[in-house]
């Protein structure tokens, strides 16, 4: 059996208490938002009936992609590792079901959720939003490391500097010294 400690992350409350919002995770739910927003004005089959909706929805991709992504990342990282030509396949396999699979939860999930208030289209459709969303949200990211800080203004206390050496957490140059990006 585990120790609270470990249960519980630092031991100071649930786990809940770990999961903490940060500033990338508003911007990511903008973007989703602009992005959304964008494919209900382009795409007749992509419905939302108000702009609350279009923001509930896009915290619930934002919510229901992290974890696909954090799934994909496992696998991907197990197909990798040298481990037996069996459980590479499973892998391998488990990943060609998981990313069709992950446009049907999004589809079912906003069905869920939000009813007939909130369309994505069909599979076509939500496949492209996915991708399109993807992509923004990539090209964001790349957008504040360029600039340095790693994240929105403001992350740089969160997620840029190592507290124990001083060193930039996302690119690892130490204070003073031009930050590169790593390999």
């Amino acid at each position: 059996m585990r120790s609270p400690a470990r249960i519980t992350g630092s031991g100071e409350g649930p786990i809940i208490a770990r999961i903490a919002l940060r500033p990338l995770d508003l911007v990511d739910v903008f973007v989703y938002l602009v992005v959304l927003g964008t494919f209900i004005q382009l795409f007749p089959a992509v419905i939302s009936e108000s702009f609350l909706l279009a923001l509930l929805t896009a915290v619930l991709l934002k919510v229901v992609l992290e974890a696909v992504l954090r799934v994909k990342t496992r696998l991907l990282r197990g197909i990798r590792s040298p481990s037996g030509a069996v459980a590479r396949t499973i892998r391998i396999a488990a990943l060609v079901l998981v990313l069709p699979g992950s446009k049907f939860l999004v589809l079912e999930l906003v069905d869920l959720v939000f009813g007939d208030a909130v369309r994505l289209g069909g599979f076509f459709a939500v496949t492209a939003l996915i991708i399109v969303l993807m992509l923004a949200r990539g090209g964001v990211r790349r957008l504040f490391e360029r600039e340095g800080t790693g994240g929105p203004p403001g992350a740089d206390a969160a997620a840029g500097a190592d507290a124990a050496t001083g060193a930039d957490a996302v690119t690892g140059a130490a204070p003073g010294r031009p930050s590169r990006p790593r390999p």
